[in-house]
């Protein structure tokens, strides 16, 4: 069977690793174009290339060819300069948590998001827990998010690994992490530890089967129906396919679609960085059909967070409302939940509420969902801690709280 070796250089000995195997007989390496190469990405293509050259193991690839096509990924990567990860070197507390590369920047940007960015170093140490609470497991796409998004709870609400297990304690575990240890992925060999399933589900039950079997056969045709409805237009088999994977994504997207146009079609940096007042922009909206924009000025940023665009369109003046990203309006001063009133639930880290399932005066069982908080890709629910009714909601969809803000009030 060939054997084919895949690592990150977040540590900066990858390529050491790569060449290790080469000698020990590897049949095939994962690496990464020059330009597009080294930290949480994979080891630089052309040294590797290099290196093994006038051996057995000589590849024969045009190292000339190699640097052409760097050059062009390097004025790719310019465009998406801003998108750029901050680490800048190689990192050896890889060693301590095990993170791949992909899961090392996105949850740098999770904790960023949360406030939690000076904070970094528990996170790292947080990521190493989880995962030992979770069984050691392999670590790819999505079982490592649910490792990340376990080690973000455990910072945010300061809670040790001997915390997250103490069936005394009450915890709002993140969605993903409810969803893995339920067996919605799958389960490991052995299944998982008893002491943290138990904690999580509760009384939920876990499956044991492959999740796949437990599908129901969809309906292409309706739900083709469903996200055609959504985009007010025919979709090919790519959106469908988007559609059944990401439901509420794309209902977003069609949303933005219906109100901006097919975005898709502007040039990067104009996508990504926009345009300065007497900037203009052609762009070909099809075979045959072009648009000249011209972006003449805009306004100050009203109370809403928005702006007038002015702008000509094929020598035509239009006018736009759009969001200014940078806006940051008063925040609202939010009441602190009572740790000693078991009736109040707080929220248990910085987020947006994302779906309300209660209203005032609805009476709910221990466990009911009440709210659900979204905080960079990471759902949690927030459940009701006892029976009660709902005396309070002092929140609404698309509201951001912070860690402790009381979100709900329940009466006996």
């Amino acid at each position: 069977m060939p054997v084919q070796l895949h690592t990150h250089d977040t540590s900066g000995v990858a390529a050491a690793t790569l060449l290790a195997a080469v000698d020990a007989g590897v049949d095939a390496v994962d690496v990464a174009m020059d330009a597009m190469s080294g930290t949480t990405s994979q080891p630089c293509f052309g040294s590797i290339v290099e290196a093994v050259r006038n051996t057995e193991r000589d590849t024969g690839l045009d190292p000339k060819a190699i640097r052409a096509i760097s050059s062009y990924w390097d004025r790719v990567r310019g465009q998406y300069a801003a998108f750029e990860s901050d680490l800048r070197g190689g990192a050896s507390e890889v060693y301590l948590h095990e993170m791949p590369g992909g899961q090392f920047t996105n949850l740098r940007e999770q904790a960023r998001s949360m406030g939690l960015e000076d904070r970094w170093d528990e996170v790292a140490r947080a990521y190493r827990d989880a995962n030992d609470l979770l069984g050691d497991i392999v670590k790819v796409t999505p079982s490592s998010k649910v490792v990340g998004d376990l080690a973000l709870m455990m910072v945010a609400q300061n809670l040790a690994a001997a915390d997250v297990v103490d069936p005394d304690i009450d915890i709002a575990f993140p969605a993903s992490v409810v969803e893995m240890l339920r067996g919605d992925l799958g389960n490991p060999p052995g299944g998982w530890p008893g002491g943290i399933q138990t904690k999580v589900l509760q009384d939920q039950p876990a499956t044991t089967v492959r999740p796949g079997s437990l599908i129901d056969a969809a309906d292409l045709d309706k739900e083709r129906a469903t996200a055609e409805r959504l985009c007010d237009r025919a979709v090919d088999d790519r959106e469908l396919a988007s559609y059944l994977m990401y439901p509420r994504i794309y209902a977003e997207y069609c949303s933005a679609e219906r109100k901006y146009g097919p975005v898709s079609a502007l040039p990067t940096n104009v996508f990504f960085y926009g345009m300065k007042p007497g900037d203009e922009v052609s762009i070909q909206i099809e075979l045959g059909k072009i648009l000249l924009v011209r972006f003449q000025a805009l306004t100050a940023t009203d109370e809403d967070g928005e702006v007038k665009v002015f702008f000509e369109l094929n020598g035509q003046p239009r006018t736009i409302k759009v969001p200014d990203r940078t806006f940051v309006g008063e925040r609202t001063s939010r009441r602190k939940a009572d740790e000693d009133n078991e009736g109040h639930v707080a929220a248990p880290m910085r987020g947006t509420i994302s779906s309300m399932q209660v209203r005032s005066g609805d009476r709910v069982k221990a466990g009911d969902t009440l709210l659900t908080l979204e905080a960079m890709k990471m759902e949690t629910a927030l459940r009701a801690p006892r029976d009660g009714t709902v005396a309070e909601v002092l929140v609404k969809i698309a509201d951001t709280v912070a860690a402790h803000d009381l979100v709900v009030v329940l009466d006996r």
